[in-house]
């Protein structure tokens, strides 16, 4: 029919972008992390690794070191022992002078200790002597030679006390097997057993060293 439109021809539409699917994981995305943590890393000075030569020289100079520590300490012991050595030589050689000296007139003084025991011989008599008889008079001159030989004795033991050689009188003393010698033994029942009850020769000291012991009588009453 003129006069009406004819239909316009039908036109499909299709869009210019279709639509697709897309799929989401559940897992957290730690990829940005991880760039995050190897750039952190690269940032860092990476450690300089020894060269393997300089290595071995390093180890070397420690060997060497122990070495010569170990040597210092075998020379300080030895030196030590070398100055402790020194010591106990000079107290042994101090000791050993000091020994020569105070004992070196121990052969003069043995022969010495007869004269003494025969002044004391002569004082003993003497003195027995001395005892006028019945109605007698005393002898002036007796007299002073007694004392004369009195004063010998005297002046002689204080010159051997200075050089160290002393008598001794152990009576009324214990018996000392280190000191005294016993010549003989006899009750007595006054005394205690042990006991010096007579001196039948004085002893002798040299600077307290025994050089004669003296001989005594001892009481044993059982």
């Amino acid at each position: 029919m003129r006069g009406q439109f004819a239909p316009a021809p039908a036109v499909s539409f299709r869009p210019a972008f279709a639509p697709q699917s897309r799929w989401y994981s559940e897992q957290p995305d730690n990829t940005a992390t991880k760039k995050e943590g190897e750039e952190a890393k690269s940032e860092e000075p990476a450690p300089e690794k020894p060269a393997s030569g300089e290595s071995e020289v390093v180890a070397e100079l420690k060997k060497k070191l122990e070495a010569k520590e170990k040597e210092v300490l075998d020379w300080k012991d030895k030196a030590l022992r070398t100055v402790a050595d020194f010591r106990n030589l000079q107290d042994r050689t101090t000791r050993e002078m000091k020994s020569a000296r105070d004992f070196a007139i121990q052969k003069f003084a043995k022969d010495l200790v007869d004269t003494v025991d025969n002044l004391d011989r002569a004082l003993v008599m003497g003195q027995e002597k001395l005892k006028p008889a019945e109605g007698g008079e005393k002898n002036a001159d007796l007299e002073a030679f007694y004392e004369g030989v009195k004063m010998t004795e005297t002046n002689m033991h204080s010159t051997l006390k200075k050089h160290g050689l002393e008598f001794f009188d152990p009576a009324g003393e214990k018996f000392n097997p280190n000191e005294h010698e016993a010549t003989f033994m006899t009750p007595q029942p006054d005394k205690e057993d042990n006991t010096v009850f007579f001196v039948q020769q004085k002893g002798f000291k040299l600077n307290g060293r025994v050089l004669r012991a003296a001989k005594v009588g001892v009481v044993k009453n059982s």
